[in-house]
């Protein structure tokens, strides 16, 4: 395989033989648990928080730029402002509802949704719909 033709677990589990280890010494090389090791190497993570690829580029004994170039890119022009639109009115209209879900445009996901009340410089109270995925890195922007 070419090295861009890989997924990021391909490439993981690649560098991870190439050093010779098992699943369980990168974990403890890497200071990440085996579920973690086995969920990127089995593809289901697509994009890693700075946090846990930085761990994971030192376990492996590589520039966590080497591991980036593996994630997924999101195309946030995906969410195109009519998507965004009705997520906003969305989470607006339903706040109230305990049972409200909105998946995610990107990845399909759950979305955590909230409402931030903001005031003008006048006292008016503003009301900002906000969400973020539970998976991938999607957020609604203003």
């Amino acid at each position: 395989m070419k090295k861009l033709d890989m997924s990021l677990g391909q490439f993981v589990v690649h560098k991870r033989e190439e050093l010779e280890l098992t699943q369980e010494e990168l974990a403890f090389k890497s200071s990440l648990t085996l579920e973690q090791i086995q969920s990127i190497e089995q593809g289901l993570e697509l994009f890693l928080p700075s946090t846990i690829r930085q761990k994971l580029a030192k376990g492996l004994k590589i520039d966590n730029k080497e591991i980036k170039q593996y994630e997924i890119k999101i195309d946030y022009t995906l969410g195109k402002n009519s998507t965004m639109d009705s997520i906003r009115e969305a989470i607006l209209l339903n706040s109230q509802n305990p049972n409200f879900v909105i998946n995610c445009p990107v990845c399909g996901e759950k979305l955590i949704t909230r409402i931030a009340k903001l005031y003008d410089l006048e006292d008016n109270l503003i009301l900002r719909p906000k969400a973020r995925c539970s998976k991938c890195p999607f957020q609604l922007v203003d």
